[in-house]
């Protein structure tokens, strides 16, 4: 594993082994056992997108493991001034020990990731969203006690989570459904891999019938970073998928309810489901940090 990318390139068993470090580092850190694994190391965040729990987990990350996080937004750099990605991977690579990157196609990760000679983390593109999913999969994990065999349900847009999500909890032996309306599918690749799995994977127009039985249901905004423009239409095609109590009560009665945050309570997720299920989506929300400093240490613990 030299990169993270995107969930099509982790096999299952790299899944497990990335969060089986992310629960003993979380198990550390709240016994106060400091595990400064990546001394010395330099990651370099570079953000074309705006974000809250991406910057703050990754820099906080970098510290707990004893080394340190440079913020470089995509304003202020070269990048943005017309210089070749493949230039800056090759400069940033003399320089840190990884990239940790927040943009909008995933073409910019992957041309990083061969341009340069350290690893590269995607912390979100419109493709994929890693770093999250592995969180997501972390917390279901610890509350549920395994992954294989559950069935895990996502509704709305086919955006990078339920990309992300379908990807990842299939590795993870389990069972996948989803619901949107007809033209937000997820990507052509993601279904094509699905396929691979049809007898534990389904996609429905309706959240209702994909909901049943799931031991984790998971939503998103409808209009993610960049489609502020198409909120209105959106809102519109996505009437009818809020998770809500209605909704719940064809999941299982112990199911969990996730939000990769922020939420908008009210829309694709109602407030009585966020407020009561609040401790699992925040603790999804913790996980990040301990997802991604287990990925760190994985890709970069032998970076010079």
């Amino acid at each position: 594993m030299k990169h993270l990318l995107k969930m099509l390139d982790l096999t299952g068993e790299q899944i497990s082994s990335i969060l089986n470090l992310a629960d003993q580092l979380k198990y550390e850190l709240k016994h106060g056992i400091a595990h400064p694994h990546l001394a010395g190391k330099s990651l370099g965040m570079i953000f074309e997108k705006a974000s809250t729990r991406t910057r703050v987990s990754f820099e906080t990350g970098m510290y707990q493991l004893g080394g340190q996080a440079l913020f470089l937004s995509g304003n202020d750099m070269q990048i943005g001034r017309g210089e070749p990605a493949e230039d800056t991977a090759r400069v940033l690579s003399r320089y840190l020990s990884g990239i940790m990157i927040r943009t909008f196609k995933q073409e910019m990760v992957e041309t990083l990731a061969q341009a340069g000679s350290i690893p590269v983390i995607n912390g979100l593109t419109d493709l994929s969203h890693p770093c999250q999913v592995l969180a997501d999969l972390m917390t279901v994990r610890e509350k549920k006690g395994r992954l294989e065999g559950l069935k895990l349900c996502f509704i709305g847009d086919g955006n990078n989570m339920m990309n992300s999500l379908i990807v990842g909890g299939l590795k993870s032996g389990m069972s996948i459904s989803v619901a949107c309306p007809v033209g937000y599918e997820p990507h052509e690749a993601v279904i094509q891999f699905a396929g691979e799995h049809e007898d534990r994977f389904s996609l429905h127009r309706e959240p209702l019938k994909a909901a049943e039985d799931a031991d984790v249901v998971i939503t998103d905004v409808w209009a993610s970073m960049g489609q502020e423009s198409e909120i209105k239409r959106r809102r519109e095609a996505f009437a009818g998928y809020m998770v809500d109590e209605a909704l719940m009560a064809r999941a299982k009665p112990d199911a969990m309810a996730l939000h990769c945050l922020p939420a908008h309570q009210g829309e694709e997720i109602s407030v009585e489901v966020f407020e009561s299920h609040a401790d699992e989506i925040f603790e999804e929300a913790e996980n990040r940090l301990h997802a991604q400093k287990a990925v760190m240490v994985i890709l970069m613990k032998n970076e010079a």
